[in-house]
């Protein structure tokens, strides 16, 4: 189910660069790429795999490090000097990580645009031509998605430059990057498929698209709009809105094993897979790898890991708030992380054989390979999952609060619940009593998924959240770390632009 991989592969030697100018038959320009759907084609797979680039991509290793790690259900110890930063909220305008994210995802932008630019003039059918316009909108979306969420205020760059001066773009301000971001995810659902065949699974549909503007509506609290269209892609009865057929698998971790990739409840995940080059780090070239090191990074060192990332005890604790119907522990508890309860296996050993350098009770489960004997494959094949139906059911639920019509958000409630063999809520509670179980929900059922910050920062409770875990770094967070700073290598070339407040 990961034939698209084959597609990043023949894009992983074509860097999209549009300079060159040269006529040599034998060289690619401009003049004589951008003319066959194979060519287009290419340019988006380009754009593509950026997500998973292992510096630079949101999807790749230092992404969901960044992501995962600067909320307070994790801690990133400090064998990584710029993560360790970024967890401690010790970053900086020259911190290397955040950096590698703003860098990545405008060179997605920047690949994007040219499948945009070029395609009204290319040698393709109408019908690929709108689609190819559709996905390459949706992409650049989510890039842009990635930088607002991250950055905040953000150059808005549509066009492909053509000479040094057109990349001297000044910032946009922050409404303008959203109202950017509406337009293409708009675009996107309008153009783009409602699914496709088997060897093009893994690209952009049209609820993937759908999925993205409705988040985007959450995140700027456009409460109505947001409803009409989780309306459009879950109904509260439990029914899928057709032609949607979005669904919660039964067995909670089957989102997150490799053969089960690619399923009922996701809306949008990055292919990897075990295949090409032998070198994560080689970008852009023969010998890249198509998987990702993450799994590796989390892993213990006694099985070839670097034990980077841990959950946090208030994560931990978390987990254990609420027992099942059964009495027994949360199954996303035993999916996303491992502690020492009678039995509990990693690695094909018992939990207990590992050690515990920095003292906290439980490791990462959740994107391992820990049925394995060790994580020595280096090269993690396990998608990551970018936009699930469960979190399409929480923020529908939050958007109804949000309306002053609670009631109608337990069913969509009920529904993670019961998946996670809860019993269903009581009835009666009024909109501060469910938002604070749609809080509880998301923090265990995204344990992992680098949603954590962003939602605390949407709900205004980063700092109270943070001061009060036993995250190290936490005396040092304040409202300057909600946002990174325009990295300096961009304010140092870039004389258009000026430093975001509260770091300039």
């Amino acid at each position: 189910m990961k034939q698209f991989i084959i597609a990043l592969l023949i894009a992983s030697a074509f860097a999209c660069n549009d300079k060159l100018n040269q006529l040599n038959p034998n060289t690619l320009t401009t003049a004589n790429f951008w003319k066959t759907e194979s060519d287009f084609m290419q340019g988006l797979a380009a754009a593509y795999k950026v997500f998973r680039d292992v510096n630079n991509g949101y999807w790749g290793v230092r992404g969901i490090e960044l992501s995962n790690g600067r909320g307070d259900d994790n801690f990133i110890r400090n064998g990584v000097y710029g993560l360790y930063q970024v967890s401690t909220f010790n970053n900086n305008p020259t911190t290397d990580t955040p950096t590698g994210i703003y860098t990545g995802c405008f060179n997605a932008i920047f690949r994007a645009n040219q499948v945009i630019r070029y395609l009204p003039q290319g040698q393709v059918s109408e019908s690929f031509r709108n689609s190819a316009m559709a996905e390459a909108k949706f992409l650049r979306g989510v890039n842009y998605f990635t930088l607002a969420i991250n950055f905040g205020a953000v150059p808005v760059i549509t066009k492909v430059p053509q000479t040094p001066s057109d990349a001297a773009v000044p910032k946009a301000t922050a409404d303008q990057v959203w109202a950017q971001i509406i337009s293409d995810f708009q675009a996107a659902a309008k153009g783009l498929p409602l699914s496709y065949g088997a060897a093009d699974i893994g690209r952009a549909t049209q609820g993937a698209a759908l999925g993205f503007l409705a988040k985007t509506y959450v995140y700027t609290e456009n409460w109505a709009e947001a409803e009409k269209i989780f309306k459009m892609l879950s109904q509260p009865d439990g029914m899928p809105q057709p032609p949607f057929t979005y669904d919660l698998m039964p067995n909670y971790e089957d989102n997150f094993l490799k053969g089960t990739e690619n399923n009922k409840e996701s809306l949008f995940e990055i292919q990897l897979a075990n295949v090409g080059g032998t070198q994560p780090w080689s970008i852009d070239n023969a010998n890249e790898a198509q998987g990702v090191t993450t799994a590796q990074e989390f892993a213990p060192s006694e099985v070839s890991g670097w034990y980077l990332m841990y959950p946090t005890e208030k994560m931990f604790r978390e987990f254990q708030k609420e027992r099942t119907v059964a009495n027994d522990f949360d199954p996303r508890m035993y999916a996303s992380i491992v502690w020492d309860y009678p039995g509990a296996t990693y690695y094909q050993q018992p939990f207990a054989n590992f050690s515990k350098p920095y003292g906290f009770s439980s490791g990462i489960r959740k994107y391992q390979n820990w049925r394995d004997k060790n994580e020595g494959i280096f090269i993690s094949e396990i998608n990551e999952k970018v936009l699930r139906f469960a979190d399409i059911l929480l923020m529908y639920a939050e958007t109804l609060v949000m309306r002053k019509r609670p009631a109608e958000a337990y069913p969509l409630i009920d529904r993670i619940r019961l998946r996670a063999h809860l019993p269903k809520l009581p009835a009666g509670r009024l909109e501060e009593a469910l938002m604070a179980e749609i809080r509880h929900q998301r923090m265990i059922e995204f344990y992992r998924e680098g949603l954590r910050f962003y939602d605390l920062r949407r709900w205004g409770l980063l700092q109270k959240e943070i001061t009060d875990s036993d995250k190290e770094g936490k005396g040092f967070y304040n409202d300057k770390f909600q946002y990174f700073p325009i990295p300096q290598n961009e304010i140092n070339t870039n004389p258009a632009i000026t430093q975001n407040p509260p770091w300039g």
